[in-house]
């Protein structure tokens, strides 16, 4: 019962996740001055126009650090070609950022195979001896971002599909980093099965626990969905409905929409008992507000309003 729900959900909100999530990779349409190895070339953008660098820096991490104010005081394109020559000097939170701003596409055009390549010069270029520790989330982030791509591939491109590689993508990024993202996102294909992995919820209610404790919402939910209805976990209804509750308060975005309702069905058919016991699970996480939603009664439907005296002659 519970496969078929949880592949819809898959499919409508697994995509609205990755949506959201998707960040960084490799390579601009702006190239180097031919004659000056440290300024940036024009280059064209999504209309023809050339992007013309108004100015040179001393320093990639100059560059990084003016490309990021910039981008504060919504200066796009002074930006884009500051953190461009940034992360053409190998600064990895240039690189993550461009790839950022190409796959959400809210400065400039998205472009999903620029911030696939910007992504994969920072999964290629990971040295776990050698890479800054400030920049190990953005690192991390990388990995789960690949592993995106590889799930579903770049429509009109080189890049297609490519499951196994994905769960190699959230495997190193669950393990290594403690990603919730990627942890998410393992647990997702061990439900379905994918990549090469065998279905495996037991395993995937794991992924699913360590990426609840850290706040994923999604995580949260799922894992709450299994422990309600015991599939393929052993059945616990009052913490089922636990993390239900915390996902569904904590889910503010229309795209997470899909976890309201899965809570809704399941307090629906919760009993009284069950919700009790989820409050004080609640109320033991220091949750209390959130608790008494799940043990307050049921408003009662106001009375009737009876017309008399005037007010009856009247109607």
């Amino acid at each position: 019962m519970f496969a078929g729900s949880v592949a819809g959900i898959m499919s409508s909100a697994g995509k609205s996740l990755l949506g959201l999530k998707v960040a960084a990779g490799f390579g601009l349409a702006l190239a180097l001055f031919a004659t000056q190895a440290s300024a940036l070339d024009g280059s064209n953008t999504s209309n023809g126009q050339k992007i013309v660098p108004s100015r040179t820096f001393k320093s990639a991490r100059e560059a990084l650090r003016v490309g990021v104010l910039d981008l504060h005081a919504g200066d796009a394109q002074s930006s884009v070609q500051a953190l461009t020559y940034a992360a053409e000097g190998g600064e990895t939170l240039a690189q993550w950022k461009l790839g950022s701003i190409y796959a959400t596409g809210e400065v400039v055009p998205r472009n999903d195979v620029l911030a696939y390549k910007y992504f994969e010069q920072l999964v290629d270029n990971y040295d776990e001896d050698e890479t800054d520790r400030r920049s190990l989330t953005a690192i991390a982030n990388a990995f789960v971002q690949i592993g995106v791509y590889c799930m579903n591939g770049i429509a009109g491109s080189s890049i297609k599909p490519d499951p196994e590689r994905a769960v190699e993508m959230f495997e190193i990024a669950a393990t290594r980093f403690g990603d919730a993202d990627a942890e998410y996102h393992l647990a997702r294909m061990f439900i379905a099965g994918e990549g090469g992995l065998e279905k495996d919820k037991l395993r995937a209610a794991k992924w699913l626990g360590l990426a609840a404790e850290k706040g994923h919402h999604g995580a949260q939910a799922l894992l709450g969905h299994m422990l309600f209805r015991g599939d393929g976990v052993p059945r616990q209804t009052a913490r089922g409905l636990m993390w239900l509750s915390i996902a569904s308060v904590n889910a503010k975005s229309p795209k997470e929409e899909w976890i309201r309702d899965l809570r809704a069905k399941d307090i629906a058919a919760a009993s009284e008992k069950e919700r009790n016991a989820a409050a004080a699970f609640l109320s033991a996480r220091g949750k209390r507000e959130i608790a008494a939603e799940l043990i307050a009664p049921p408003r009662a439907a106001a009375p009737p309003l009876q017309l008399t005296g005037a007010a009856t002659a009247a109607q």
